[in-house]
């Protein structure tokens, strides 16, 4: 994914002349939607329930933490979930065949193949993770693999409607939804009204009056991302905490949607940053670390994935989790078991 362009931030000239094309794509995408809620497409029905984890706006808004304490929470009321994922950046979509994602951080670079986050979600969450542009045959081929799984969450795809869900939950960034045009001449991929259909909202940042009249009567829960301690990537089980870079220079690398965030969050610790921001799932190779020998580089565990087999002795990550309001995940819970006892 390429760099979210700069006039999607305001309703300038340049976003303007695109609103013809932006017009067409909200036709398009109101007309697709519309087919499957009538029943005109087909929606794929799995055998487990799905849980979708997603956005109105493309570029990041923290789904991926999301996901994280989402497969915590599910594991803690006795479910066994796995993950789809399409696995953007890596080269296992462009094959077109799900594949089970292997995560073995001592053999080869496989974000490469199967995309950065996929590769992250599997170290992390500790369940089984599949990776494609088709969903429901991913969510298949995981489920043949393991047939423990039971229940799916799926990283992303609230658009992917032939992907039939039972709950959704759409983490909301303001900052993410830019102008609020549609694409191209804006972020959005579907308008703001849109997450009124929503099961819960995770709003991670503000929320302003205007975008929350959109949301209805949906249930709405805070959330903020948290890191305390760094780890280090050539060795991995090395920690420090952030007084370890008190007084030294230090350079922050991210290849994430919102860069931005990651350099605010390093300058909320005290640490005095020069930020190096590259595009949503850039691919590194060992030249973009080299530079500045013997300083400090801290990254993303996102950016860290695709780093660690070239990375210098200086390199640092700072992973993260989703702190988010306690009681969010009742409405989730309640809405699986109510289809526990219908099914």
């Amino acid at each position: 994914m390429k760099s979210t362009p700069v006039f999607w931030r305001k309703r300038s000239w340049r976003a303007a002349s695109l609103l013809p094309a932006a017009v067409f794509f909200r036709g398009l995408a109101a007309l697709r939607c519309g087919l499957y809620r009538h029943g005109i497409l087909h929606r794929e029905q799995l055998p487990v329930p799905v849980i979708v984890v997603g956005n109105v706006a493309a570029g990041g808004s923290g789904k991926t933490p999301v996901v994280l304490w989402l497969i915590e929470e599910l594991r803690r009321a006795g479910w066994h979930p796995g993950i789809v994922s399409r696995g953007y950046g890596g080269q296992a979509v462009a094959s077109g065949v799900p594949h089970l994602v292997v995560a073995n951080p001592g053999s080869s670079p496989s974000s490469d193949f199967y995309g950065d986050e996929p590769v992250m979600l599997a170290q992390q969450a500790g369940c089984p993770v599949a990776v494609g542009r088709d969903r429901p045959a991913v969510a298949r081929t995981l489920l043949a693999a393991h047939p423990e799984c039971d229940v799916i969450v799926s990283d992303d795809g609230l658009q992917h409607y032939r992907l039939a869900r039972t709950v959704e939950i759409a983490v909301v960034d303001e900052a993410a939804l830019g102008n609020c045009w549609p694409l191209p001449s804006g972020p959005l991929r579907e308008p703001p009204a849109r997450l009124a259909k929503a099961d819960l909202i995770l709003v991670h940042g503000g929320l302003s009056p205007r975008l929350r009249l959109q949301m209805g009567t949906v249930p709405i829960a805070t959330m903020r991302l948290v890191g305390e301690r760094f780890r280090s990537l050539v060795k991995p089980d090395k920690w420090c905490s952030v007084e370890a870079f008190a007084g030294k220079k230090v350079h922050a690398l991210a290849g994430i949607g919102q860069p931005q965030r990651f350099f605010d969050q390093l300058a909320a610790m005290g640490l005095d940053v020069i930020p190096h921001p590259f595009p949503d799932h850039h691919r590194y190779c060992a030249a973009d670390l080299d530079f500045a020998p013997g300083e400090i580089k801290l990254m993303t565990s996102k950016d860290a994935v695709k780093c660690v087999f070239f990375a210098p002795p200086d390199a640092w990550e700072l992973p993260v989790r989703a702190v988010i309001d306690a009681g969010a995940i009742a409405p989730v819970l309640e809405k699986l078991d109510d289809g526990r006892k219908t099914a």
